[in-house]
């Protein structure tokens, strides 16, 4: 403290720069979560705890941490004596997870449409539609991930539009579980030029306020993507099971 009763910063505390490093174990989950995603990991695969931790440089305790997360989420699952194995991508799983999508995506388009012009939202269609020229090639699952991070940004967008948070965090969640299913689906068809146009038919229904037109095409975009997905994952060599 100074003569003046002010406080004086000591000379060895600086303020941070630079973000701390990501825990041992948040590495772990993303790393494990990323190769679950974009099936580097394939459904159906075991996985070892001493393994992962030599592929992964990191040690055995932040991967049996990551893997109980990940087991939470629905994505690994524990296997007496033999340790973790990656899960299957069941029918079920695709019909409850579209159900839900096809339930509030098209109210959160309506409402995003009904209400973007109260915002004064116009420069958010085209940020949207910038986000949905995004490529991949179907044969690169982490070109396929990257494509559908950018039509999840999309999605999201829109249900922020919405003006009900709630909404588009519940959006979001369902986002991150179809994840998975959609690169299994693009692997075996290039549809990232169909979902762009129907991206930006959505974004000008956006941008002309039309919350009928939004909501029916938000309606057939989910339905056309769980369309694919079913058709890919449904033939005989899919990693689902009925």
């Amino acid at each position: 403290m100074r003569q003046d009763g002010s406080w004086q910063r000591r000379p060895d505390v600086l303020p941070r720069t630079h973000p701390l490093p990501a825990p041992l174990t948040t590495r772990a989950l993303n790393a494990l979560r990323r190769d679950i995603v974009t099936t580097r990991l394939a459904p159906g695969e075991t996985l070892s705890e001493a393994t992962t931790a030599e592929r992964l440089n990191l040690g055995k305790a932040p991967i049996r941490a990551a893997l109980a997360q990940l087991a939470a989420e629905g994505l690994v699952q524990p296997v007496p004596r033999r340790g973790w194995i990656v899960s299957l991508v069941t029918v079920r799983d695709i019909h409850e997870v579209f159900d839900l999508r096809l339930l509030l995506e098209p109210e959160a388009a309506r409402r995003a449409a009904a209400s973007a012009q109260d915002r004064a939202a116009a420069a958010a269609p085209e940020r949207l539609d910038a986000v949905c020229r995004a490529g991949y090639r179907p044969e690169d699952p982490a070109s396929a991930l990257g494509f559908l991070e950018a039509n999840r940004a999309f999605h999201v967008a829109v249900a922020e539009l919405s003006g009900n948070a709630r909404l588009a965090r519940q959006i979001g969640r369902l986002l991150d579980e179809s994840t998975r299913m959609l690169v299994l689906g693009l692997r075996r068809r290039d549809r990232s030029g169909e979902m762009a146009h129907e991206h930006r038919a959505l974004t000008a229904a956006l941008a002309a306020g039309d919350a009928a037109g939004a909501a029916a095409l938000m309606r057939e975009q989910v339905a056309a993507s769980r369309a694919m997905v079913l058709a890919a994952l449904t033939v005989p060599d899919a990693a689902t099971v009925a």
